[in-house]
Order: C-alpha cells, then sequence, then structure tokens
C-alpha cells in the first residue's frame, strides 16, 4: 500500500458518533496496516470489533507523544505500514499527531489521508452562518483569563468561528463570548451524528440560557463585519433611565436596551452599576 518504497503513515479519520458512516477505504486501511496507533485503545477498540478488525493496536496521545513517536517511526524504518486515529473525527484536529506527522515527513516516509467526519464541519455547514470563509479554533484555553483574551484575540476577525467545547464549560464559554464579542448570531450543535443530536440556533444572549447541556459541543459564531461599531455603555445610559422612570425594573430596562443596540447585557449592566454607584 506504499506509495513508493517507503513504509506509509495513514492518517484515518473515525466516526464523530454514528458508525455507519465509515468508508469502506477506512475498513480496508484499518484491516491492512501492522499497526494502529490510537488515543485510546478501549475506544478504538469498540469501532474495530464492530468490523470485525484484529489489527495490532498501541497509544499514541498527549501524554506518551515524543516517545510513542520513536516507536512509530521505528515500525516504519522495517518496512510496516501504520495507521494512526483518534478517539473521533481527524487526528491531529484538536487532537495528538503533529510531531509525528513532522517526524515522519523529516525522515522521508510517505504520508496519506483517509478521509472522514469532522464535528467543526458538519456542524458548520448546518449552522446557517457564512461558510465561505471560516476559522477553526478548536478548543479554548481551560482558564477564563486566558480564554478571554484568545477571544479578544478573534474579536475582530471577519469569518465565522468554529470552537469545540466539553459540556461541563459551555455555559461559561458562552457568557465569555457575549461579554468579548457581543451579541452575535451563532449555533450550538451537539451530539453530532449520534440519536440525540441538536442544534441551537440564534443569538449568543439567547444561547446563554439554555441549560444542562450534554455531549461534545461544536460552538459556531458569525464573524466580525465591518458595519458592526462599537457601542459606548455610557452612550446608552439615557435610554435605560427613560426605562427605569416608566416603572420598569433596572435588569428588564438593561436587557432590552442591550438587545436593541447589540451590546452584551452583562457589560451593559455592570458599566451602569458603576454609574450609579
Amino acid at each position: 500500500m506504499s506509495l513508493n518504497n517507503k513504509a506509509t503513515l495513514f492518517l484515518v479519520a473515525t466516526p464523530i458518533g454514528n458508525l455507519s458512516e465509515v468508508s469502506s477505504r477506512t475498513l480496508e486501511v484499518l484491516n491492512s496496516v501492522s499497526v494502529i496507533a490510537c488515543e485510546d485503545t478501549r475506544n478504538t477498540l469498540k469501532l474495530l470489533s464492530h468490523f470485525d478488525i484484529h489489527t495490532k493496536m498501541i497509544t499514541y496521545h498527549n501524554f506518551n507523544e515524543k516517545d510513542s513517536t520513536k516507536g512509530i517511526i521505528s515500525l516504519l524504518e522495517k518496512g510496516e505500514d501504520v495507521a494512526l486515529v483518534s478517539d473521533a473525527g481527524y487526528p491531529l484536529i484538536s487532537d495528538p499527531g503533529y510531531i509525528l506527522v513532522n517526524e515522519v515527513i523529516e525522515k522521508g516516509f510517505n504520508i496519506t489521508t483517509i478521509s472522514g467526519p469532522n464535528a467543526g464541519i458538519n456542524a458548520l455547514v448546518a449552522s446557517g452562518l457564512e461558510t465561505a470563509h471560516y476559522l477553526f479554533y478548536g478548543f479554548l484555553n481551560a482558564k477564563a483569563s486566558q480564554a478571554k483574551k484568545e477571544l479578544e484575540e478573534l474579536k475582530n476577525f471577519p469569518y465565522t468561528l468554529i470552537f469545540y467545547e466539553a459540556p461541563h464549560r459551555i455555559e461559561k464559554t458562552l457568557k465569555l463570548a457575549l461579554d468579548v464579542l457581543g451579541d452575535r448570531k451563532a449555533c450550538l450543535a451537539r451530539e453530532l451524528t449520534k440519536l440525540h443530536e441538536e442544534y441551537h440556533r440564534g443569538k449568543l444572549s439567547e444561547l446563554c440560557e439554555l441549560r444542562d447541556l450534554k455531549g461534545e459541543m461544536v460552538l459556531i459564531i458569525e464573524g466580525y463585519k465591518e458595519e458592526d461599531k462599537e457601542v459606548d455603555p455610557e452612550d446608552l445610559f439615557d435610554e435605560i433611565d427613560e426605562l427605569i422612570d416608566k416603572g420598569m425594573k433596572t435588569k428588564e430596562a438593561v436587557k432590552i436596551i442591550s438587545e436593541k443596540n447589540g451590546i452584551s447585557k452583562n457589560t451593559l449592566y455592570n458599566a451602569y452599576l458603576k454609574k450609579v454607584d
């Protein structure tokens, strides 16, 4: 299966949920290589068992990437083809493999990709947001302060943004995105290709109302638009005062004015409280 006289590293995309999305070429490669390098042998075993594949597995993950790379290079030097898979989707996309690929290139072995599902692309094309130009960012930093810094760097990026997120962090991430990016159109996709696949579309402020979300998440957010102008919270205080004078509660007034002017509700509320103090 080599492209020349040297062995080949196959980068194999695996299902993100629905096993029926496996291609015949994927099965052919996983059956024919000498070794399958995977993040977690327990997860990959489920896939292999389903299709009655008995190829030897070795682990290749974030914690053994350098050592495992040496072992895989050794296999390739012996003329043995190797497949690299992640638990779901493409290896290297928010998953390990970068070190290995560069080492394989440097050593002059073959590399080829076996196409398959990708959660980011699945979510993007069904999001209803612009697809001509986009930026796949992957996971934001787990630390809120660093995640905020990353979003601030992306704030004026004009293309659709694609993020991955874990269920236990999604609520905080949505609120942070609203505060930093403003109330943009967005789509939250979860459990893609699985039985409980679900898409939530709307403004970030609307998605922030969601609760008890489970499963792997993809968050799609529209990019910055030139016509969007920065709104100074202080310019909106008079409008808030007018609503409060009519008997409306502060939080309700802030919510109405923030939605009207495309500014984060939390940002406007905090600024107004400082003004009142």
